[in-house]
This record gives structure tokens, sequence and C-alpha cells, in this order.
């Protein structure tokens, strides 16, 4: 997982859907001179995120599978509810405009044919809008080209100071301040992993929001919090490890990856589940012997390579800028060849620009359009499965545990912010 941190930390893009949360402090650290030490505080959170995922798979595979199985599609709706609405935590100066970008992507991710009834929903008659609008199309417009307008418009490229790398290797006071982050991200991460159909990018945004309700300098975070990249980094990477937990043990893929690795297993006759440490304990742990390798391998290749990748920043603005935007354009292009998401892609950017400007708050708005189609398959899954009886969704012990976390996570902060209002009128 840590390859898609590069871009998001050098050009606010993200290569990937769990790196949405590291643009948010990781391209203010850049800006500040310190892209290296963020991108090395990302190889070592990456590092030991890995390790902790390899060691839990060791020795704890078969409890937390059985664990995993518990979570019914009712609780996995209640978990992605509690994410939407921990979402309030990336606002701005408003809580509200928070939850108006939250609902905005939620709007979004509805676009296209709907999974059930093959009824096209909010398509408005182009085909290409058909299969949904595609994340990258809208990460790259909103982040990438979003930026690059604001430097145009505002004429911050016509200094041509490019950005300082400044050093490379974290000093004592950044692995300081991020170790207990790095571990906090790791442990969750790799527990949220474990369910089904969770995903890094979820981990990866619960454990940033996670830091900053710990953090005693919460208001530095989305200005260059080395937290705020150490954290998410080391959960995205220990939920790609918890996510092999219930493929290996149960054979059931919670992710694309481990859906792709399950493929190949079955192709030579192995099939995972219970039965495969028994019966094919080479694969098995070979396969775990690899994740460490690779885990180790990273560390060794990127740590010397951070210099490299860092240079990038360094090009002056007018040189850097049509290269981020031939790369976006070249990017967006291969993926799905359509002048629309082109389009699409210029359209997000423009809007983005306004967003910023008006302090509406970017990223609940890409992390809704990922959670959307989670959040809907799991209500269905549950609807079908208990009848349409809602109450369900309250009687499942899981599922109203993560209800009742959510309505607080909203609720107490604004009775606190009341509350304080009334002592100061109390006393004026």
């Amino acid at each position: 997982m840590y390859g898609g941190s590069t871009t998001a930390i050098l050009i606010n893009t993200p290569g990937e859907n769990s790196s949405v949360c590291t643009t948010l402090d990781g391209y203010q650290m850049a800006k500040q001179g310190r892209a290296g030490v963020a991108l090395a505080i990302c190889a070592i959170a990456s590092f030991v995120a890995g390790i902790i995922a390899c060691v839990g798979l060791l020795f704890m595979a078969k409890p937390l599978a059985e664990l995993a199985l518990k979570f019914s599609p009712a609780g996995q709706f209640s978990l992605m509810i509690l994410g939407l609405c921990a979402l309030s935590s990336l606002a701005g100066k408003s809580q509200v405009k928070a939850f108006i970008m939250t609902t905005l992507g939620l709007i979004l991710s509805t676009v296209g044919v709907d999974p059930i009834s093959g009824v096209a929903r909010m398509t408005f008659g182009y085909p290409e809008l058909y299969s949904g609008i595609e994340f990258l199309t809208l990460a790259v417009g909103m982040f990438a080209l979003g930026e690059v307008f604001k430097t145009i418009i505002t004429r911050d490229y016509a200094e041509g100071e490019p950005i300082k790398v400044g050093r490379i290797m974290p000093s004592k006071q950044d692995l300081k301040d991020s170790w207990a982050s790095i571990l906090r991200g790791s442990i969750l991460g790799f527990f949220q992993g474990l369910i089904p159909g969770c995903g890094a990018t979820l981990c990866s945004f619960m454990a940033y929001i996670t830091e900053k309700k710990l953090s005693k300098n919460g208001a530095n975070f989305g200005k260059g919090a080395i937290q705020g990249v150490a954290a998410p980094e080391a959960a995205n990477n220990g939920a790609a490890g918890g996510a092999m937990i219930p493929l290996l043990t149960l054979g059931i893929p919670g992710t694309g990856t481990t859906a792709v690795l399950m493929g190949a297993l079955i192709m030579f006759n192995i099939t995972p589940g219970p039965l495969l440490f028994q019966d094919n304990p080479q694969v098995a742990w070979g396969l775990i012997a690899s994740m460490i390798v690779g885990n180790v391998m990273l560390l060794i290749l990127n740590l010397p390579l951070v210099k490299v990748f860092a240079k990038v920043i360094e090009t002056p603005p007018k040189y850097l800028i049509p290269g981020i935007l031939a790369i976006s354009v070249f990017g967006v292009y291969a993926v799905q060849v359509s002048l629309f998401n082109l389009l699409l892609m210029v359209g997000s950017g423009v809007a983005a620009y306004f967003l910023s400007k008006n302090d509406y708050p970017i990223a609940p708005l890409v992390l809704s359009l990922i959670l959307g189609p989670l959040i809907e398959n799991n209500l269905r899954r549950a609807v079908n499965l208990y009848n349409g009886d809602y109450s369900r969704f309250l009687t499942d012990p899981i599922s109203l545990v993560f209800l009742v976390i959510a309505v607080l996570w909203v609720s107490v902060p604004q009775i606190m912010k009341l509350r304080g209002k009334k002592v100061l009128i109390e006393e004026s």
C-alpha cells in the first residue's frame, strides 16, 4: 500500500483510494520543505504495520477469523455509518459544510446502474455514467487539478521558487511524535481489515480521525502534522495484512486484492479455508513469509530512494504545473479511454477550487464516494436477510454499538459547543 503515498505527498494526488487521507497533511509537509521526512515516515509506518499484521496473522488467525464472521450485514452497515459520521472530523471551520460535502459524495456514489434492479440512476442518458463515477477521475480532478488551478489563479507560480525537499530521515522528535500513531494505526487497521468489505480506505481515515481526536494539537491536522501521515499509512498497510486472515482461514476474500489472490490459488487447485494450513502448509506459510520479505524489501528499497522521489517537487512551478497536468490527463485517459472522463476531471478541478476557496472540505466528498456503494450493498443485504425488519439494526449488538457511537460522535461536540456558548452568555 506504500506506493500510493508518493504522489499523494509530492503532488497532492492520491495514488490509491487509501491514500486520500495522506494528502491532507503529507502535501502540506511537502510545501513546508519536509517532503523527504513525510516519505520516509510513510515507509517506516508501512514497514511496522506490515510486520505487525504478519505477526497477527501468524498467531491470531483462527480466533480473529471467527470474530470477523460475527459481523452481520447490519453490523457492517452500522460501521460504515460510523465512518460517515466520523467524516465530520475532517471539516474545515464548519461541521455543517463537512456534512454537506459528505451528502454530496453519497449522492454521486449512486450514479450508475442499480446493482440489483439494473435501472440506470442519474446517468442523464450518458452511457459513460452507467458504471458510476470513476474514483480516480474525481480524486485527480479535485486534489491535483484543484491545486493547479489555485496556483494559476493566485499566480503562485510567477515567483518560480521551487519547494525545498529538506532533510530526508525523520529527526528524533519526528519519531517521538509519530511512533504512537504508527502503533495505533497498525493495530486499528489490522482489526478493521478482518471485516470483509471494510477495505483499507475506511481504515486509513478512521485512523486519521482517531489521531486527530487523541492529539493535544488537533488543530495542526491538515496543516502538516506528521501524525496525520503516519497513522493512515500504518492503518492501510495493517488492513492489507488483516484482510489475509479471512481469506486463508475461511476462504472469504474481503478486498479486490484478496479476491484476485483467491482466484490464483484456485487455479492451482488450492482451496483457501480451514484446511489450507493442514493440506497445503508450504503454500500458506510461504505466502506469509513472502509478506515479511516484501515488507523488509519495502524499507530497503524505498528509504534510499526517498531523496530521488522527493526531487520531483524541487522542479520550478512553471515546469511542474504542466507536468502535473500532463500526468493527470494521461493517467485518467489511460484508465477509461474516455473524453467524457477528461471533461469530468477538469470540471471536478474547477469545482474543487471554488469549494476550497469557500472552506468546503474536499476529503469528505471523495471518501463518501467510496463508502457509498459499501453502505448501500450492506443495507440491502441486511434488509433482504431480515425480510424488511429494520429493528434488527438496533437488536444486533454489534450494529447497536456502532450506531450509538455514531450518534455520540455527532451529538457530543454539538452539546459541548452549546454548553460553552451558554457559559459565555451567563458570564457576560
